[in-house]
């Protein structure tokens, strides 16, 4: 059965065909989470509240084949609304846990991956955000600019400038081969 069937039996209230659909894309949906989470806990926490989510709202969507962005975006605005009653909670002794360098997760980030991260802190919360969805996630600009509610003209402003001020921080137009 092919997606578009799956979505089709889904929208019916088909709960088996609605998980086989999450099921066929789990590792996508797990890295993206856990780039937003940062953990594995709260990464699967937030894709079963998807999976729910998803459920009760899939007679919403209005193009099956938008079936994966749309789900994609409610789970990264699960995990933005997760992080920030989070941020409310944390308090700095419980930072440790958090540490990406202590860990035996598969999904857990290279250390090359690790530097990234850290010059992406240099940036704007939103430059950075388009820039890991584009890069490492491998959205195209029109699924970033649904997730993030914004124009796709804005995304690849964000993007631009976000790599820009990178390129002007660490070492210049020679270093960089974007």
């Amino acid at each position: 059965m092919n997606d578009e069937q799956l979505v089709q039996k889904a929208k019916k209230r088909n709960k088996k065909a609605l998980l086989q659909l999450v099921m066929q894309q789990k590792d996508d949906y797990y890295r993206l989470a856990y780039s937003y989470m940062g953990n594995s806990h709260d990464a699967m926490d937030a894709m079963e509240e998807m999976i729910i989510i998803l459920y009760e709202k899939i007679a919403q969507l209005e193009k099956i084949e938008s079936f994966y962005s749309w789900s994609k975006t409610i789970l990264v605005n699960i995990c933005k609304g997760k992080l920030k009653k989070k941020r409310r909670e944390i308090v700095m002794d419980d930072l440790e846990q958090h540490n990406l360098l202590h860990t035996t997760d598969p999904y857990k980030y290279s250390v090359e991956t690790l530097d990234i991260v850290q010059l992406l802190t240099k940036l704007t919360p939103v430059q950075a955000e388009a820039i890991k969805l584009k890069y490492f996630h491998d959205f195209d600009n029109e699924t970033i600019a649904s997730i993030m509610k914004v124009s796709t003209g804005t995304v690849k402003s964000r993007i631009h400038n976000g790599l820009k001020r990178l390129k002007k921080m660490y070492g210049g137009e020679d270093k960089w081969n974007l």
